[in-house]
């Protein structure tokens, strides 16, 4: 219905109540009725395109402080990266050229274990253990099974790999047991404590020293060592996309 004629309808209608009473109204009660079923729908119309809209303008909004703190980031590694080449060069060391790259999961390994998953990995080395990124936190490793690459994610009890605990270093071991974290051998004497962030350490060959991993909730005395439960900083869905350490 054109504007037009929306407006000459509700004017004749006007017209008609206002001339001819009750008895008028009551013909025409069931083109009111459509009137107003076709305005209650055009409102709700109008209604979601403008949440629609102004939902939009908040995740664009977001979006571009979150590009900028990403260009902020960029430039501030690309900075970082300058001294520290040149710091190795003075100490004729050789030079940093860590490397990391994307890759996709492409489906879980198996349907009721969603701890694994096949990824979409070009040159893939079969021979090599890799470290597993998502959002800036460790995710798992890498392995090859029957020569193709498969993703361990934390939780994952094969996914071990070497970890800090705390401000202070303790040095430990991951392994998943499939709902979160455990951290093993952590020597008797020190302190762990609940809250304390862990880490890799770069000891392995697996991942960059810093990553972060998760926060500890529990601490477990051993015989001969310590063993924290740890809440990993990665959600329990498995990403699309994630990178992977190629190059340390």
């Amino acid at each position: 219905m054109s504007k037009l004629k929306f407006i000459l309808l509700i004017g004749a209608f006007v017209f008609v109540s206002l001339r001819y009473g009750t008895e008028a109204r009551h013909v025409i009660g069931g083109v009111n009725q459509t009137i107003l079923a076709k305005y209650v729908k055009v409102k709700m119309r109008i209604e979601e395109s403008i949440d629609e809209h102004f939902s939009q303008k908040e995740e664009i909004a977001r979006l571009r402080a979150e590009n900028q703190n990403l260009q902020k980031s960029a430039v501030l590694s690309i900075a970082f990266a300058a001294k520290l080449s040149d710091l190795l060069k003075e100490h004729k060391a050789k030079e940093y050229h860590p490397n990391v790259t994307l890759v996709r999961s492409i489906g879980y390994a198996n349907l009721n274990d969603y701890g694994k998953v096949w990824l979409d990995f070009e040159n893939f080395d079969s021979s090599k253990i890799y470290g597993l990124l998502s959002q800036g936190y460790a995710a798992g490793i890498v392995v090859a099974s029957d020569g193709h690459p498969q993703g361990l994610m934390v939780t994952d009890p094969k996914a071990i790999f070497a970890v800090y605990v705390g401000n202070q270093k303790m040095q430990g071991i991951t392994q998943g047991n499939r709902k979160e974290i455990l951290v093993r051998y952590i020597s008797q004497w020190l302190q762990p404590q609940i809250g304390d962030e862990v880490v890799t350490s770069g000891l392995d060959g697996i991942f960059f020293e810093g990553v972060k991993v998760g926060v500890v909730t529990q601490v477990i005395e051993e015989e001969s060592s310590k063993t924290v439960v740890v809440k990993p900083h990665i959600e329990p869905h498995i990403p699309s996309y994630m990178h992977v350490i190629t190059h340390l």
